[in-house]
């Protein structure tokens, strides 16, 4: 099931700044609950979420969980005080659940006693900066007045040395329209963060945005356009995450920020008296808007999840407005943030306040990258295949800017690295990045939180396949430690892990010197099983992947030995089925659409999922093969279609012709040809510029096939 559970908790460690921004949503804006907070939070409320996080953590089987430590200015609590929080959170979840801690910061008061705690405990650090002087000091003075930047610029010099790189997260930037919007990026980037994030300024239909200097409809539109062109210009060295986001949806990828896309929040707010609240940008609608009645004292995570606010921001296309939902680009700006969205007439239930400069921002973005030409993986499955690990190779190239700064992970990227440089193994490290989930990962770790132990995994399973000699150590959150690909070694307790791998084999310690040898078949030791089929490549059946959950229907927890033995049958049956009447399936366009079948449980329809990579495919436990076989030819066209859409343009994001793709595909797949042909011919009767060259092959293709099985 598509996950929506609680993943990040915004914790108010100081409700109090140093800092008199005159944008600020806590400070400025309708909600005012600030006053009647805590300055400072007890430890008896952190030692009572710390306990509510790990009964969620644990009740959830969360992987990971991303705490971020926020204010006010959460700096002003003291390095002692961070300390004794960040150390009652890691006592109480690090044994449950991969914990991310963060800390949003304003960076004036930023020390080396701060950062000596930040080191003890994995601390990432975002810092807030609007640009250079003169941009920065627009809004961001202290209390009497002056200046911030210098004091900035210093926090930001200390992360930036080697003791602290690792730490450093990134910047963010709230967009001002009286500022330069080049110069703003180019001071930025000169700071070299992991990544910056561009912030529209809180605003609602009733509090509209500042105008634009001119007479632009689209001002923030035309502001953030100016630094994506200079971004494309530096090679897009820095990522931005804004930019990240849509160019991954219009690809038909996941939205990789709260701000844009129909993702479902997985966000809670944590005051400093206790309060669970919702997404603190919400104080900008009203006063009490983010407030659900809920306290960590009283209440858990779970409730808080089943709140009706909660759950409006997780209904996908069904929560935006009518509005949104006919528009060509709402899976890149999804309506635009929750809390931009206010209206006192209606609520919620309108589009963002920014709706313009959005359409405008997607747009722009689309037509400057689509890419016109014709694509090799639309002629060749071959090349798709390759097309879609090298995309994941960007994604890996991307999280480990993230995790080497940790001795552990950076030395598992130079095993990646070296396996990849080599020929004969870079094939063994293909087929572990070609594993549906190992996609599913990545990006939720480019999201937040960052599982270490999953990258950490993931290299150590390419060099098992490539019987690499190497040692690799980390810390596993669970007890259940899976190796993408092979298997799962159900551990005593979670703790201290090494996977040792030479040319005869590997064997898996703990921290306390217990080891397992999996080629000698220990009973802790689970394999995942194959299928083989002739004339196909086997398909592997993932039972065990804590990725695996993102199918609409609900996952079924590993089988039994005699379960997986029957489903096993089934799905020879299957394979034995479609080699008789479809004898060349794997050799043509759809062949490597489906390579990994995910058991669902009982009753669930067969069907593919969202954010995983190509070749998954979710098959409840119960399933008949003949049904399989009816619905396979419509599953494999809609995989295929999906991505060639995250390799290539076919059209225009946004435009008719992706739809009438979509329906031409479906009703072939379903045997509809006399519907296929009408949709084609529609399709071929736009405008040539609707279609792209890869496109345009695609649609031929589609033809082909209806003339193949029609004639």
């Amino acid at each position: 099931m598509t996950d929506s559970s609680i993943q990040q908790v915004v914790l108010k460690i100081h409700s109090r700044c140093n800092l008199a921004c005159d944008h600020c949503y806590v400070y400025e804006h309708a909600d005012q609950s600030w006053r009647a907070r805590p300055t400072v939070i007890t430890e008896e409320t952190v030692r009572q979420v710390a306990e509510r996080l790990a009964e969620y953590a644990k009740d959830r089987k969360l992987d990971s969980l991303c705490v971020i430590l926020h204010g006010g200015e959460p700096l002003l609590a003291g390095a002692a005080r961070l300390r004794t929080i960040c150390a009652e959170l890691s006592r109480r979840l690090s044994p449950i659940s991969a914990l991310d801690l963060r800390i949003h910061t304003n960076g004036v008061t930023l020390r080396p006693d701060h950062l000596a705690v930040f080191r003890e405990f994995g601390v990432k650090v975002s810092i807030s900066l609007d640009g250079d002087r003169a941009a920065n000091d627009r809004h961001r003075l202290d209390r009497r007045g002056r200046s911030s930047h210098d004091r900035v610029l210093r926090a930001i010099e200390l992360l930036r040395t080697p003791q602290n790189r690792h730490l450093y997260s990134g910047l963010l930037c709230t967009v001002d329209l009286a500022n330069d919007p080049v110069a703003v990026h180019d001071a930025l980037t000169a700071l070299e963060p992991p990544r910056i994030d561009y912030l529209l300024p809180h605003s609602t239909w009733e509090n509209p945005p500042p105008p634009g200097p001119g007479d632009s409809a689209t001002p923030y539109a035309d502001w953030l356009l100016k630094i994506f062109d200079r971004w494309e210009q530096q090679g897009r060295r820095i990522p931005v995450r804004t930019f990240d986001s849509v160019l991954s949806t219009l690809r038909g990828g996941p939205s990789l920020t709260e701000a844009l896309g129909l993702a479902p929040s997985d966000l809670a707010v944590v005051e400093t008296d206790g309060g669970i609240e919702q997404a603190d940008s919400l104080k900008t609608a009203y006063d009490g808007a983010p407030e659900t009645g809920y306290d960590v004292f009283r209440h858990g995570f779970e409730e808080f999840a089943g709140h009706p606010g909660v759950l409006a921001r997780q209904r996908g296309l069904d929560g935006v407005s009518a509005t949104c939902r006919s528009c060509p680009v709402v899976k890149s700006c999804g309506g635009g943030l929750y809390a931009h969205r206010y209206s006192a007439e209606r609520g919620f239930d309108n589009p963002s306040v920014y709706c313009a400069d959005l359409r405008a921002l997607v747009d722009g973005i689309a037509e400057r990258v689509t890419e016109r030409g014709v694509a090799a993986p639309v002629y060749n499955a071959g090349e798709l295949h390759f097309a879609q690990v090298d995309l994941v190779r960007t994604l890996l190239a991307r999280v480990s800017e993230s995790v080497k700064g940790d001795p552990a992970g950076h030395e598992a990227w130079r095993v990646l690295a070296r396996l990849d440089a080599d020929p004969a193994a870079a094939a063994h490290l293909d087929r572990v990045l070609a594993h549906p989930f190992v996609a599913t990962s990545l990006l939720r770790s480019l999201r937040g939180p960052q599982d270490t132990s999953r990258f950490m995994a993931l290299a150590a399973a390419a060099a098992v396949r490539a019987q690499a000699p190497v040692t690799l150590g980390w810390e596993q959150p669970g007890r259940r430690l899976y190796l993408p690909t092979l298997g799962t070694l159900t551990l005593p307790e979670p703790g201290h892990v090494e996977v040792e791998v030479t040319a005869d084999g590997h064997l898996i310690r703990d921290g306390r010197g217990r080891r397992w040898v999996p080629g000698e078949r220990p009973e802790a030791w689970r394999p995942l099983e194959t299928v083989a089929a002739p004339g196909g490549p086997p398909l592997l059946v993932d039972d065990a992947d804590p990725y695996r959950e993102c199918f609409a229907a609900p996952v079924a927890p590993p089988l039994e030995a005699s379960d997986l033995a029957v489903f096993r049958k089934r799905l020879s049956r299957t394979r034995e089925l479609l080699d008789e009447r479809r004898p060349r399936w794997s050799e043509g366009h759809y062949a490597g659409t489906v390579t990994t079948i995910v058991p669902l449980i009982a009753g669930a329809a067969p069907q593919t999922g969202a954010g995983h990579g190509l070749g998954a495919l979710g098959v409840a436990v119960d399933f008949e093969p003949e049904e399989l076989l009816r619905v396979l030819p419509r599953i494999a066209r809609e995989a295929r279609l999906a991505a060639l859409r995250r390799t290539a343009d076919l059209h225009p994001p946004g435009n008719r012709a992706g739809q009438l793709l979509n329906e031409a595909a479906g009703h072939l797949g379903d045997g509809e040809y006399r519907a296929a042909a009408r949709v084609l011919t529609e399709l071929t009767l736009l405008p040539a510029s609707e279609l792209t060259g890869t496109g345009a092959v695609l649609a031929a293709q589609l033809w082909g096939e209806w003339a193949q099985r029609h004639g």
